[in-house]
């Protein structure tokens, strides 16, 4: 009974694992960037970094608010004496060192610091910065995962292409044989057929592994484990938007206001522009305030400090040997140097704009062309292979049709690719990606 028990409970075990290992996640576009955006560990992590920098923030503004601190002591002389002699003609008087302790509470006050309120209003901005890269992170990540489902889409594609094409084939080399054997085609037609089958079946064990590599990809992006099955629900010709397309060649204005990598630099600035206020600062005084406060707990013999005691102290910067102005100087490079490379990128996001829209017009007009193109070799195959069929060809004109529309059709879906590549990439720099 005990062994039918344990026996039960390691198949429940293997199907759990069994159906953990098989978990299916099936997908569109849509779904598949919204999933990168909840679980992408990337994302995560500049999630985290805005977290802290918030921390920062509260960091920096607690620096100026009360700080009390408490201690405690104890201290024994283990029995030692104070002798003190006040005439030499009569012995010396002797006072026992008794064990003391002490509770002390502090308080610490903040009244004027230059630097201060400049340090929160660079710790917000660093707060700014931090917000801005998770932006843009989650746009690359984005990105990266519009571009992993269109290849994915696309090895898909290449493979159900090979799959069909060497199932015709096969059909064909079927139906070739019996003919051989009554002598109406000669074998070398046969032996024609076999090499073509024999490479693209090499070419489909290609094909698969690139397919699963392309999922892998997709699945890093995704943020889910490699034993996770991808399903998804979209071919290459759904997601060509052809409507998309025309709209993003009609436009002719760019606002580099929206492009994120420019707003990192707006943040940068402003963040160079406060550290020359904060180095400004350091030639201002600082004025802090205090409240002390002892409990004795083990008085000595003799005791003459107060319970209460509170106090001002300033600290006033004289004289730096010019370290404080050559600080306020570099800073003030780093910011002409900041500006230069925030006018750079500008011009640099508004050549790189035109760019990408030629590249799309370029990718589009190759896609209509490979379009045709494709039509007219998939005619001309089915063509020839009804020749083949009825004896009127050769095989060696059946291979090159068929070759030849192989090629069209591999074309024909890296022109859809193209034109796909160059929408994200151009979605990307307008920062559209994440909304299309």
């Amino acid at each position: 009974m005990r062994r039918k028990q344990i026996v039960t409970v390691i198949l429940v075990l293997l199907m759990l694992g069994t159906t953990s290992a098989q978990e299916k996640l099936t997908l569109d576009l849509e779904g598949a960037k919204e999933h990168a955006l909840d679980y992408n560990l990337t994302i995560k992590n500049s999630g985290l970094a805005v977290d802290q920098s918030q921390q920062q923030l509260w960091e920096a503004i607690s620096a100026g608010l009360p700080h009390i601190n408490a201690s405690a002591d104890y201290s024994n002389a283990l029995g030692a004496e104070i002798s003190i002699q006040f005439d030499e003609n009569a012995p010396p008087s002797t006072i026992p060192i008794k064990p003391t302790s002490n509770f002390n509470l502090n308080l610490n006050q903040l009244l004027f610091n230059g630097g201060y309120i400049v340090g929160i209003q660079t710790a917000k901005l660093a707060e700014k910065l931090a917000e801005k890269n998770q932006s843009k992170t989650k746009q690359d990540i984005v990105s990266q995962v519009i571009e992993g489902y269109y290849l994915v889409l696309l090895s898909e594609e290449s493979l159900k292409i090979l799959e069909t094409n060497i199932a015709n084939l096969r059909e064909i080399y079927r139906k070739t044989e019996p003919m051989v054997k009554v002598g109406m085609i000669e074998e070398l037609e046969l032996d024609q057929l076999s090499v073509q089958v024999n490479s693209l079946d090499n070419a489909l064990k290609s094909a698969e592994r690139q397919y699963e590599m392309a999922k892998n990809l997709l699945r890093v992006q995704l943020g889910v484990t490699a034993e996770t099955e991808l399903e998804l629900t979209e071919t290459l010709v759904e997601v060509m938007d052809e409507k998309n397309t025309a709209e993003l060649l009609m436009e002719n204005s760019f606002e580099v206001a929206e492009n994120i990598d420019y707003q990192l630099m707006d943040v940068q600035e402003e963040m160079t522009e406060k550290q020359i206020k904060m180095q400004k600062a350091n030639y201002l005084p600082t004025l802090s305030g205090y409240y002390n406060y002892t409990e004795k707990i083990l008085k000595p013999a003799f005791d003459m400090s107060p319970k209460h005691m509170i106090g001002l102290q300033m600290d006033i910067p004289i004289f730096s040997s010019g370290e404080r102005r050559s600080k306020v100087r570099q800073a003030k490079i780093d910011l002409e140097t900041t500006r230069n490379n925030k006018s750079l990128l500008e011009d640099q996001l508004s050549i790189q704009y035109k760019q990408l829209q030629f590249n799309l017009r370029s990718a589009y007009e190759s896609y209509e062309t490979q379009q045709k193109n494709v039509e007219v070799a998939r005619r001309v195959y089915e063509n020839i292979k009804r020749k083949y069929e009825q004896g009127m060809i050769s095989g060696i004109e059946l291979t090159t049709a068929d070759n030849n529309y192989l090629q069209a059709e591999t074309e024909y879906l890296n022109s859809m690719l193209e034109v796909l590549q160059a929408q994200n990439a151009l979605n990307t720099l307008t920062g559209e990606v994440i909304n299309n």
